[in-house]
């Protein structure tokens, strides 16, 4: 491979640029190739722990598993996570810089592209290919100026780009050709060629389309992507889209305005034993054998939230009813007596919110963020391994006669009520290991649980999309031939 490095960028947000990006990897792999992702800046709340200890966002540390590496904070040296419409914390080099409005963060990219840059050497230093994703679409004019997701890192380390356009939505020749309308020429010339993403009927029907386009633009169509279903990938974005489900165990999760993390809730949408509802606001709260409360971003205001659509009595009744509750980071906060903010870190320094009073708990919210892998077993029933990360700003305490949820490095974690039918935990990934979920699906009431591994079942995943992604593999060999 003569590409030293090679950008996806996509006319639109979700055109499929973190999955094709896996795919390269994996497919790059394959070959012998030494390669890496890298995405310069991404706007998530679904994010990852790596091994140096910071955070990166979930589809970066996906594409680091199909290159075969553990995921690095160079693999993406700027996210941000919205904490409001206009606002967001800057995690740079997986470490809190700061929080800024939309405004400042636009001033303060000049920094963050250095940061991008030094991550992007270290990288091409040590990987023979660097794969690298964009961020939304580089025809979005009003952010040119000092970009450093799309175009403007392009140019800066000169490299070719492949343009990705979702044909499922409607429109795709129309979002080829306007996004290259909106590129200067040089960004225009670093364009080697489009890839058409999900499509599914006769391709026949499509060709002569395709023969307009690359006479139109003069670039080529390097492939066409067909339209898989049943994937099980880590989503970038927090997006959440309800899934019917064919089980007989009912798990009620809430959709609240800033969900971090809902890449938990994956191996329940896959779970055979699992019907998964996904709540959203307005939406009438149905019976439930288990309610997971996720985790938050601002935790304060999510809680706000669901006081106002009415979860707070929906809770009292499901315990009632003899249901069973999980809290998951920020829902874990959520779940307990009461959350401080003694130095703003979510809103006026030293507001004190009360929590649904579920769990013996209070938390305190700090200005340091706590990121770490973990790995232990649940304290409750059978033993069972669990793993995954923290990532939490707040430190919450149990009353002395509460018992944790789980053992972690050595270290108690979470709460569960005298009662068992609450529970609270800092993991993330709580389902993930096979052991932990069946473990826990049985604690919620679950009889004779299935055990699934979402592990296998994304390892799967990467290779359905690295086998389906072969042909535009072979157009990028072609290219350099």
């Amino acid at each position: 491979m003569q590409f030293h490095t090679l950008m996806v960028q996509g006319t639109t947000s979700d055109a499929g640029k973190s999955t094709v990006v896996a795919a390269l990897c994996r497919l790059a792999q394959r070959d012998g190739i030494r390669v890496v992702p890298m995405k310069p800046q991404n706007m998530a709340l679904n994010s990852a722990v790596t091994v140096d200890g910071g955070e990166i966002g979930r589809a970066q540390a996906l594409q680091a598993q199909a290159a075969g590496l553990e995921p690095h904070t160079d693999m993406n040296p700027v996210l941000l996570k919205p904490s409001s419409d206009t606002g967001a914390q800057v995690v740079v080099h997986g470490k809190v810089r700061a929080d800024m409005n939309a405004r400042d963060y636009h001033q303060y990219k000049t920094i963050a592209m250095s940061a991008v840059l030094e991550s992007y050497q270290r990288l091409r230093d040590q990987y023979a290919l660097v794969m690298v994703e964009g961020a939304g679409s580089p025809a979005e004019v009003n952010l040119r100026e000092r970009d450093i997701a799309n175009m403007g890192f392009a140019e800066a380390v000169d490299c070719p780009v492949i343009l990705v356009a979702d044909i499922d939505r409607g429109g795709v020749f129309a979002h080829f050709v306007g996004t290259l309308a909106c590129l200067s020429e040089s960004e225009q010339q670093r364009i080697v060629g489009f890839v058409i993403n999900r499509f599914r009927g006769d391709i026949r029907l499509l060709e002569p389309g395709l023969e307009w386009l690359e006479q139109k633009t003069g670039k080529p169509v390097l492939a066409v992507l067909p339209y898989l279903h049943g994937l099980q990938l880590d989503a970038e974005d927090a997006v959440l889209t309800q899934q019917e489900g064919k089980g007989r165990f009912r798990i009620v999760v809430p959709v609240i305005p800033r969900i971090s993390n809902h890449t938990d809730f994956d191996v329940l949408r896959a779970h055979p034993d699992v019907d998964l509802h996904l709540v959203g606001p307005g939406q009438a709260i149905p019976p439930a054998d288990l309610i997971v409360l996720p985790g938050s971003k601002n935790t304060m205001a999510d809680l706000a939230f669901l006081r106002e659509q009415g979860w707070e009595a929906a809770l009292h009744k499901h315990l009632r009813y003899g249901g069973k509750v999980i809290g998951i980071c920020g829902g874990f906060q959520m779940l307990g007596q009461q959350i401080s903010d003694p130095f703003g870190v979510e809103g006026s320094a030293g507001q004190t919110l009360a929590g649904f009073g579920l769990l013996p708990v209070s938390t305190r919210l700090e200005q340091h963020k706590q990121l770490r892998r973990v790995q232990g077993h649940t304290l409750f029933g059978t033993q069972a391994a669990a793993e995954g990360y923290e990532i939490h700003m707040g430190v919450s305490e149990r009353a002395p006669d509460c018992a944790a949820a789980l053992m972690l490095d050595g270290v108690p974690d979470g709460a569960v009520s005298a009662d068992q039918q609450v529970m609270g935990t800092y993991l993330h990934g709580l389902f993930d290991h096979p052991q932990a979920c069946q473990a826990i699906l049985a604690w919620a009431g679950l009889e004779a649980p299935q055990m699934l591994d979402l592990a296998a079942l994304r390892e799967a995943s990467i290779n359905r999309v690295a086998d389906a992604c072969q042909p535009l593999w072979d157009a990028l060999r072609r290219l350099q031939d």
